[in-house]
């Protein structure tokens, strides 16, 4: 696995759980195969940019700052340039030739909630795990056109 896909990985954890300490996110990690060492996750978290936060009763967490929301990272928010959604399937279009090297990209992300693409010249479909993450994609998507 590589920095990338395990730093996705960790955003996913993070975004979906409740975790208070490093230890608990390489647990976490471990419990999906992936092995890391301290320094290596330590230095994951920074990059990323975790901030820990209270909840209601005053416990410690780690959350994702605001810039570090997106499932997708710059490079492959810059092929898309439009949106559209179809219950669990969402519609991404491209320059000509680009559906592509974005399905590429996408799929190499390996993001637990996108099933997989279909690449066509300039459209691509995504599919979605279901219409929800598909509405949560999208507006992901949005927000960085």
């Amino acid at each position: 696995m590589n920095k990338a896909e395990r730093q996705a990985k960790i955003r996913y954890l993070i975004q979906n759980g409740h975790i208070s300490t490093q230890e608990a996110i390489k647990r976490a990690l471990q419990d999906e195969g992936i092995q890391v060492t301290q320094a290596t996750l330590s230095r994951d978290l920074r990059e990323i940019g975790l901030l820990k936060r209270r909840d209601a009763d005053g416990k410690l967490y780690y959350s994702l700052s605001s810039s570090s929301v997106s499932r997708f990272t710059p490079v492959i928010r810059s092929y898309i340039l439009k949106v559209a959604r179809a219950d669990f399937i969402l519609v991404l279009h491209t320059n000509l030739g680009e559906a592509d090297v974005l399905a590429n990209l996408i799929d190499s992300a390996q993001l637990p909630d996108l099933l997989g693409t279909v690449a066509g010249a300039d459209t691509l479909l995504l599919i979605c795990k279901d219409g929800t993450v598909a509405a949560e994609v999208e507006q992901d998507l949005l927000a960085g056109l």
